[in-house]
Formats: C-alpha cells, structure tokens, sequence
C-alpha cells in the first residue's frame, strides 16, 4: 500500500476529530500585569476631595470617604469598566493571528487490509484575516470608546453619589434642628391648651377657642413625628449611600447646626466652558465618535475579506519509520479572500442601523448640553434665591426676637398674660425653623451646584 497514501488518510482522520481532540489557542497579545494604568484616575481625584474639605466637617468628610470605599453602585460601576477594558482585549485579538494546537491518538484500517494501525497526530493551524481595510482596527477603536465612556459614566457616578451623601447628610443637621425647635413648640402648644382650659373653665375662654388649642397641640405632635420619621428616612439612605447596614444608623455622628458655619461664597455667574469638563458631556463626545466609527465598519463589510491559514502536522503511526519527524510532517499554507454576495440584505439593514444610531447619539449630544447649561443655571439660581431668602428670614427672626423680647417685659410689668407671651414664642418659635431650613436649603445647594459643575471649585 501506498505509505504516503496511508498518512494523508491518518492526518485526514486526525483533522475531521480536530473538534473534540484536546486543544489550546496562543494569543500573541502581549499579557499585561495587573497594576494601575496611566490613564486611570484617582477616584478622590473624581470628586475634588479638596472642595469637601472646605467645609471643615469631619464628620461629612468620613462618610464621603466610606462612600468612595463602600458605595455599591460605584463598586458596580468599576466592574463594568473592568468588563468594557477586558472587551478591548477581546476585539484587540481579532487584529492578531491566532494559533490553534491539538493533539489526537487514534487507530485506523486502510481499505482491503486486515491490519490496523496506531497513530498519533499533533496538527497546528495558524489563521490571520489580512486587516487591509482597517476594519478590524476600527472594531477595536469603536471597543476603545465604549471604555472610555464607561470611565466617564463612573466619574459621574461618584460625582452624584458624593453629592447625595453631602446632601443627606446637611439635610439631617437640619432635621435634627428642626426637630429640637419642634419639640419646643410641642411644649409651648401644650401649655397654651392647658390654659386655655383653665380659662375656659373659668367663662373666660369659649369653648371653640379650647377646641382650637388642643388641635394645634395635636397638630404640633404630627408634625414632631413627621420629623422623626424623615430624619430616620434620611439616616437610612445615608447607610445605603455609604455602603452599610440601617441597623448602624444610630451610631451616626454629625456636627450640631449651631456648629456649621463654613459656607462657600455665591458665585455672580458661571463660565460656559464649565460644561465640557462635565463627565455625562465627555461621554455624549465620545458617543458620537463611536457612532462614526460604527457607521465607518458597517460601510467596510461590503468590502472582501482576506484570510492566510498555515497547516502543520506532525505525525507518527505504527510501522512508520522515523517517528514524529519532519520527514513525516504534512504542512501547507495558503490565502482566500471571501466577499459576500447574497446577504439577504443584512449589510444594508446593518449600515441603516448604525447610521441611524449615528443621529441619535447626535441628538442625545444635543440634549445633554441644553440639560447641563440648565443644571448649572438652576442649581445657580436655587443658591442665590436661597441665600437671599435667608438673609430676608433671619431678618424676620430678629425682628421676631426683639418682639418677643419687649413682650417678656411686658409680661413682667404684668401687662399681657402668660399665654399672650408662649404665643408670642410659638411665632418666634415658627420663624426660626423657617431660617433653619432656608440657612440649610444653601449648603444643599452648594452641593447641587457642585455636582452640575463636575465638582469645581465654586
């Protein structure tokens, strides 16, 4: 019988088993080490660190630092970074030539043979698709892209998570404040119906005027519990944000609002470049890019394909001199260019799609800068309303405050009763959580402002 007859046959063999044989693939990517990467950035370089510090509150700039750390959402958010890097690898591979090993044992009888012989065969298959066009390359660039927006998806996911801490967190010194002027009221109110009973039992107050003040002692106690039930509110989602359980919200430590009194000064106005350093309008950029790039692969698959394969395999069978030698090997290489002809149109539809994909991250491009110059306009607008309103309520208070203060001396020279004066601390009272939230209301904003502006220093 033919001896190379009988190893064309073996190797023949050996190919078609080629898919359930033991196999591995060489990458020629060249493996990195896992280590920082120059382009990747501190996640405190992300939020302006510094801009927090500016409020000398040791407390806030703790929880700012556990939710940088324990935050889940941003631990998602880095995982899907690590998913978009690891995409780039992946379509970076396609641009390289590939190589395919096996290893396959069998035993084969040749036709009009009795005999059946041993063999062992050890094909290799190199394969690398020609980029000429660059479409592959494009691939690769358009895989780039989506990393790179996912960096800036992450930036603006730190940016929005730090700044509901900063916000929750003021928004509970507030409600602490506002809780312990509460209660003061609740006890204020309290004393009035108590005298209003008495009064009514003594003809001097009717009825209807008794009814009235036990109602608004009721009322005041609603209005304490609503407190309590929003500050509890608040605590919770402040241990969500920094990534721990509700159980510990008890342990929440925050500064005294008699204790704030960093505060930022209000810019006149805010420059326009602001908006292009904000991540959601570098993201909507890179969009578009991305879009070119597809609409630019989708024209190159109408383009032909070229592809260079190389076969190798080593051989060795019973009977056969040598051994697993080159002088048995059977080797060959070759190259094949494929352009598709009938599709069915699914080139088309797909060049449709991406050009379509083109106009509306344009759009959403578009949308994205009228909606960041409208959060910075707001969030601009809501500072300086506030702080003006403010100004106008703590000017109420000390007006309120020397009312009240000339009704004590009254009250001591016996010219107004007991309940003309604890009315008049109610009012007082009243105005002083108006101020508390107003005063409160402009640290909020600041950190709406903040955010809208990619944490710059404003």
């Amino acid at each position: 019988m033919n001896k190379k007859k009988v190893i064309a046959s073996v190797l023949i063999l050996g190919m078609l088993s080629l898919n359930t044989m033991p196999a591995f693939s060489i990458n020629t990517a060249p493996q990195k080490v896992k280590k920082q990467k120059k382009d990747e950035v501190s996640k405190l370089d992300y939020i302006n660190l510094a801009w927090w510090q500016g409020f000398n509150d040791e407390y806030l700039n703790e929880y700012i630092l556990k939710a940088v750390e324990n935050n889940y959402d941003l631990k998602i958010m880095t995982s899907k970074i690590e998913q978009a890097r690891q995409g780039v690898k992946i379509q970076l591979a396609d641009e390289l030539p590939s190589l395919t090993v096996g290893a396959s044992p069998g035993i084969a009888k040749m036709p009009r043979s009795t005999k059946s012989s041993g063999s062992f065969i050890i094909p290799m298959i190199a394969s690398y698709e020609v980029d000429i066009f660059l479409k592959n390359h494009d691939k690769t660039k358009s895989a780039k892209k989506v990393y790179e927006v996912s960096k800036l998806n992450e930036q603006a996911a730190y940016l929005s998570i730090v700044s509901a801490v900063g916000s929750t967190y003021y928004n509970i010194v507030k409600v602490d404040k506002l809780i312990d002027i509460q209660k003061q009221i609740v006890a204020d109110r309290k004393q009035i119906a108590e005298l209003m009973k008495l009064r009514n039992e003594q003809g001097i107050t009717s009825t209807s005027d008794l009814v009235q003040a036990e109602k608004a002692y009721v009322l005041s106690e609603t209005d304490l519990t609503e407190l309590e039930r929003l500050r509890d509110n608040l605590l919770t989602s402040l241990a969500v944000l920094i990534g721990d359980s509700p159980e510990n919200i008890s342990e929440y430590k925050r500064i005294s609002y008699d204790e704030v009194k960093a505060k930022k000064a209000v810019p006149n106005e805010i420059p326009t470049e602001v908006i292009v350093s904000r991540p959601d309008y570098k993201a909507a950029e890179k969009m578009i890019e991305k879009a070119g790039i597809d609409v630019r692969v989708a024209k190159k698959e109408f383009l032909p394909t070229f592809n260079i394969a190389g076969l190798l395999g080593l051989m060795t069978m019973s009977g056969m001199p040598g051994g697993m030698s080159w002088e048995n090997a059977v080797a060959g290489a070759g190259i094949m260019g494929l352009l598709p002809v009938l599709t069915g149109g699914k080139r088309i539809a797909n060049l449709k799609i991406q050009k379509a994909k083109y106009e509306e991250v344009i759009n959403e491009y578009r949308k994205t800068n009228i909606t960041a110059v409208k959060e910075v306009n707001d969030a601009l607008s809501d500072l300086k309303y506030n702080t003006e309103k403010y100004q106008k309520d703590m000017s109420a208070l000390e007006k309120e405050q020397t009312d009240y203060e000339f009704a004590q001396d009254k009250f001591n020279e016996g010219v107004i009763s007991k309940l003309d004066l604890m009315q008049k601390n109610e009012v007082l009272l009243t105005t002083q959580k108006l101020a508390v939230s107003e005063n409160m209301n402009t640290y909020v904003n600041q950190i709406s402002l903040y955010k809208a502006t990619a944490g710059a220093n404003y």
